[in-house]
């Protein structure tokens, strides 16, 4: 299965999705499976989506809840910062990277 035909199966489980979003889906779909071909069986294409669908739910929430940590933290003095701080730091370079994986076709642990 080629990008072309994977992006028409796309477009019958979802005919009002803008091309930028089948595009983005044929990416995510094709890093989720080991052989592409597989997609073929509706089934196989189908669990894939239910995969794809829960994590695309949670990176955003998780990045949404780091940004707002990230937003508190540049309020407060840089010479005071603890270890709560460094943290939250911590925790933010990790959801971003989780976000990157995720896109690139790398496993990620959410």
């Amino acid at each position: 299965m080629n990008c072309h035909e994977l992006a028409k199966r796309i477009e019958q489980f979802q005919p009002s999705a803008p091309p930028k979003d089948v595009a983005r889906l044929c990416l995510l779909l094709a890093n989720t499976v080991d052989d592409v071909a597989s997609l073929h069986d509706d089934n196989r294409l189908a669990e894939a989506w239910r995969e794809i669908s829960i994590r695309m739910q949670a990176a955003p929430d998780q990045h949404a809840a780091m940004t707002a940590e990230l937003e508190a933290l540049s309020q407060s003095d840089v010479a005071q910062l603890g270890q709560d701080q460094f943290w939250t730091l911590i925790r933010a370079i990790k959801v971003q990277s989780q976000v990157l994986q995720f896109y690139v076709g790398a496993p990620v642990a959410i």
